[in-house]
């Protein structure tokens, strides 16, 4: 009788941890499925962009030279191209207080470069495309002298060269010396 006992009660033991080992699969498997189907951020596909025609809008509109890249290697990517006449509507609503250029491109390795061009108020561009950058000496790129800048974080670095009133910016998160190497890219747009 003491061996029936122990046996019915060692089943039922068995049979309340099995019970209680479906339950908490029964919980946990849709808790699982659901996390992953939420917490999954798929890369948004990359959209290129003609930039020519943006460029030569800027260079017959502006009182500058507008420059651009004349031979990126392959796999660069034009992700932004823009020109913001004076007086148009920016971000915001505020009129454009200078001619203004900017153009943006994804190199092979996934990193992004802006080139930013504009004739009135240099220093407000400045201020915004290096994110407040401090001076870090300088460099020399396709026949002008850059001024090398840097964020207070240290991220983001800055090439800026100002020649007849025009300012221009060329700025990623890249070590400077990528960022020469984009400079000497540019060319003026014909």
């Amino acid at each position: 009788m003491m061996a029936r006992m122990a046996s019915s009660t060692t089943a039922r033991r068995n049979a309340t941890v099995l019970h209680m080992l479906v339950a908490m699969a029964v919980l946990f498997i849709p808790v699982i499925l659901i996390t992953q189907l939420f917490t999954r951020n798929p890369e948004p596909p990359v959209t290129a962009i003609d930039w020519q025609p943006v460029a030569q809008q800027a260079a017959s509109e502006s009182e500058y030279e507008v420059l651009a890249p004349a031979s990126l290697p392959a796999g660069w990517i034009a992700t932004r191209a823009r020109f913001i006449p004076t007086g148009q509507p920016v971000f915001g609503g505020d009129p454009a207080v200078g001619d203004t250029f900017q153009l943006g491109f994804l190199s092979p390795e996934q990193r992004y470069v802006g080139l930013d061009q504009r004739d009135v108020a240099p220093e407000q561009l400045v201020a915004t495309v290096t994110r407040n950058g401090r001076p870090d000496g300088t460099i020399e790129a396709q026949g002008r002298t850059w001024e090398r800048m840097v964020s207070d974080d240290g991220r983001t670095r800055s090439l800026v060269s100002t020649r007849e009133g025009a300012v221009t910016i060329v700025s990623g998160d890249l070590p400077y010396e990528a960022l020469g190497a984009f400079a000497t890219t540019l060319e003026p747009v014909g």
